[in-house]
């Protein structure tokens, strides 16, 4: 096992980095697509900028979005892939969120969720015939670092939500699910399917699962 920095937005970085698991490793059995910057530098010049409609927009936010997110994700499933299509095993999961479903934030926002689940189905179904599975994941309010100062700032809630370490703990349950090829393709609400699969976070709660309807 090693671990190595990597900038997603430099496929070359993302290339070495998938060669030191060739040379290293003798499988690649899980990745997940997690990389993002759509967060970063939500205001411009003093104004909160995330919310603004798209003709409003910086242009950065779209790459952070869509180069550092979508395209990120794409580049790395297809060095994954060749390793998986291989062992005929393996596990692709891309991280999304229901602004794929509905309006949440602003336009790029959707746009990048969106295509995420859609990259998962389509990645999923070239996929299928070698038994790899694909899914798009959504997680809940997670206390990453900047979510945990907003919510001492009075401006989050975190009455519901999940620590760092739940995604990785549902995931793997899901990899021990003999089910899992007939989610391929599919999104899987992470607090939804923890109650399935009996799956607690870390403080030993269950994080009610985010709905449409809810948001």
């Amino acid at each position: 096992m090693f671990r190595a920095r990597c900038n997603h937005l430099n496929d070359d970085e993302t290339a070495e980095v998938f060669g030191r698991v060739a040379a290293e490793c003798d499988s690649l059995g899980l990745l997940v697509n997690c990389a993002w910057g759509g967060y970063e530098r939500m205001s411009e010049n003093g104004q909160f900028t995330w919310p603004a409609p798209f003709w409003e927009q910086p242009s950065h936010r779209w790459t952070n979005m869509m180069d550092a997110g979508v395209r990120a994700a794409f580049v790395a499933s297809s060095h994954a892939a060749r390793f998986m299509v291989r062992q005929r095993e393996g596990l692709i999961v891309n991280i999304s969120f229901w602004a794929a479903k509905k309006h949440i934030g602003n336009t790029i926002y959707g746009i990048s969720k969106a295509a995420t689940d859609k990259m998962t189905a389509d990645m999923a179904h070239e996929l299928r015939p070698y038994g790899v599975p694909v899914i798009s994941y959504y997680p809940g309010l997670v206390r990453t670092e900047a979510v945990m100062e907003a919510a001492a700032a009075g401006w989050l809630d975190v009455s519901n939500s999940e620590s760092p370490e739940f995604a990785g703990l549902v995931i793997a349950a899901l990899m021990r699910d003999p089910g899992l090829m007939d989610l391929s393709g599919t999104i899987v609400v992470g607090a939804a399917v923890a109650r399935e699969l009996g799956v607690s976070d870390i403080d030993g709660r269950r994080p009610e699962p985010l709905a449409l309807d809810g948001l």
